[in-house]
């Protein structure tokens, strides 16, 4: 819903009024905080306190008479509805990114303003590129000029930070340092700076509270090749025991790492970032002190992804207690939804009650899709309040997940309320199909999840159809839902290795009547070589289990070999939830489990 258009002018006047006195002629706003995280905490709302964009990625260009917002596919009816027309031009932020906007809509010798302590190495390269092309000076600023004129901005988050204990960590700080060490070896640094606060939190078995759904604290981290590693974090956000427990391995001076970093240069001569995870303020310090940058990939996100044989178990124990509240609210919802007047938000709001009767229950893992209707053919969709009625004879798509101290979860069904159509039965089977087949798939080494992605599409592709998000991504072990560097889509590049958790969740949308998306999470794991075969494979292993609704299944469609995963998937549903359910949901889950043949 768009916000006030007289509170939301008078924000813009006096942002221009703050760039006029930085002597700036625009200023870039993007939708990330300084730790480049999907969700983040209220005071990093500049982008939505300053244009009403709600919406998790996006970026605005503001000048002093003209101003733009750039949203990808997901968002561009939402940012219509929340953003003022009159005042900003609206962009998709890949066919006409802000980089090219920049260069056209101001005049030679402009000084365009960015935050270097938001954007990223990565984000303040590709701008700087794009003023010097138009001629434009591209200046960091020292104070956000956002924050300059927000007068009742938020505080920064000081949650409480806990232990990760080893029992689901899986693996102790020292083996995680070690890992560290040996890729600064192999770089040839001498120091890291950890940027992302998911795999601070990894690299040290921590865990935070400090923005929605991600349980992490913002925080950064220096690891050195030698010697004990730095954790910028304020002290008093830890226990007593947690800080004699981290100082074993390093030292906590406080939350600033501005004064480690202009020092850094007469100490260690090498330091890695991260160009997509560190804020180009990084890159900016550690030259001034004198400091070579080398830009490298996180060196903990690889061993992040591979999960240890702890952290697969505890998903699999997480993802058990996860699928038995969903088949007891999807056992309520058959009765519940034929009265016709229950309501997306309702229906949200009551599978957060069936997850919160399990005390292992941390939070969500993100705002849980509850889309009825024509509303499920939007594939991020949110309801605005109580959102739409679920109708009769109509499709019902919810998407959601929780955290759990052993485990994140993500898992998508798609239900029938009243009877379907042939048309929604032959494209939820298409999709079934897609699922069915990523989920049976054995595969070389080196296989990547680009290689993979058709499969999930080809039954869609043989009737001319598609879907255009990607298959699959990575998922956190308490961490991140969306967690790289793995994913299946047309452009996944990085190979699948064992361990690897990743979803899998092709869909098919028709705009204006309905949506489908199946969703299972799977691990990566090594298989038994294939009789006759010259080389190891690797395969998949179902973590999800809940029903998928057999009325939506035309059987007709489906081969031998798929009827019989889904008989069998179906029965393993049975045998591991029928004990883990209500008493009212064990005769729905026994018929919802039944075979075809």
């Amino acid at each position: 819903m768009q916000r006030d258009a007289t509170v939301m002018s008078k924000r813009l006047a006096a942002l221009r009024a703050e760039l006029k006195r930085q002597k700036l002629d625009g200023f870039i706003v993007p939708r990330q905080d300084e730790f480049q995280g999907e969700y983040v905490a209220a005071y990093a709302e500049r982008l939505k306190w300053v244009t009403g964009f709600s919406g998790s990625w996006g970026v605005a260009v503001i000048g002093r008479k003209t101003a733009a917002i750039f949203v990808d596919g997901r968002y561009t009816l939402q940012v219509k509805h929340e953003v003022d027309g009159k005042a900003f031009q609206f962009h998709h932020l890949m066919t006409s990114p802000p980089t090219e906007w920049i260069g056209k809509s101001f005049t030679k010798g402009a000084r365009i303003g960015y935050d270097p302590h938001i954007l990223s190495v990565a984000d303040a390269k590709r701008y700087s590129t794009a003023c010097e092309k138009a001629k434009l000076k591209l200046i960091p600023v020292n104070h956000n000029p956002i924050d300059a004129i927000w007068k009742d901005q938020p505080p920064r988050p000081a949650s409480a930070i806990v232990d990760h204990p080893l029992k689901y960590a899986g693996q102790s700080v020292a083996q995680k340092l070690k890992s560290i060490r040996s890729s600064l070896k192999e770089k040839g640094a001498d120091a890291v700076i950890i940027a992302d606060p998911t795999s601070v939190a990894w690299a040290f078995n921590l865990r935070g509270n400090d923005v929605p759904f991600t349980p992490v604290a913002l925080c950064y981290a220096m690891v050195p090749a030698t010697g004990k590693a730095h954790l910028f974090v304020d002290g008093k956000r830890l226990s007593t025991a947690l800080q004699k427990s981290i100082k074993t391995h390093a030292a906590c001076g406080g939350a600033n790492v501005d004064g480690v970093l202009t020092s850094l240069g007469k100490r260690i001569a090498k330091v890695m970032l991260d160009p997509i995870a560190a804020p180009d303020h990084f890159r900016l310090a550690l030259q001034k002190s004198g400091a070579k940058v080398i830009e490298n990939p996180d060196p903990c996100m690889l061993p992040k992804a591979m999960k240890n044989k702890a952290e697969q178990q505890g998903a699999r124990n997480a993802q058990l207690r996860d699928g038995a509240a969903l088949s007891n609210f999807l056992c309520w919802l058959d009765d519940a939804a034929a009265s016709g007047k229950l309501t997306e938000g309702e229906a949200a709001r009551k599978l957060l009650a069936f997850r919160q009767e399990n005390k292992e229950l941390r939070d969500l893992s993100f705002e849980s899709i509850s889309a009825a209707g024509p509303n499920s053919a939007l594939p991020h969709y949110h309801a605005h309040g109580e959102g739409r009625r679920l109708a009769l004879n109509s499709i019902y798509l919810i998407d959601s997940g929780g955290q759990y101290p052993d485990g994140t979860t993500d898992v998508t069904r798609t239900v029938i309320v009243g009877k379907p159509s042939e048309e929604m039965c032959d494209r939820f089977t298409r999709v079934l199909k897609g699922m069915i087949a990523v989920s049976l798939i054995q595969f070389p080494e080196g296989t990547t999840g680009a290689h993979l992605d058709a499969l999930a599409r080809a039954a869609l592709w043989k009737v001319g159809l598609d879907f255009d998000h990607g298959t699959g991504h990575g998922i956190g072990s308490y961490l991140s839902v969306h967690e790289g560097p793995q994913r299946i889509s047309k452009t996944g590049n990085a190979p699948l290795k064992p361990g690897m958790i990743i979803s899998n969740e092709p869909g098919y949308y028709k705009t204006r009547y309905f949506g489908i998306r199946i969703e299972n999470l799977l691990l990566v794991t090594e298989t038994q070589k294939l009789k006759g075969g010259e080389r190891a494979m690797l395969g998949f292993e179902t973590l999800t289990f809940t029903p998928i609704d057999r009325r939506l299944i035309d059987t007709k469609l489906l081969t031998r070999e798929e009827l019989h995963w889904i008989d069998g998937y179906h029965a393993e549903v049975l045998s591991k939830l029928q004990s883990r359910v209500s008493a009212a949901t064990k005769p729905w889950l026994k018929d919802a489990c039944a075979p075809f043949n």
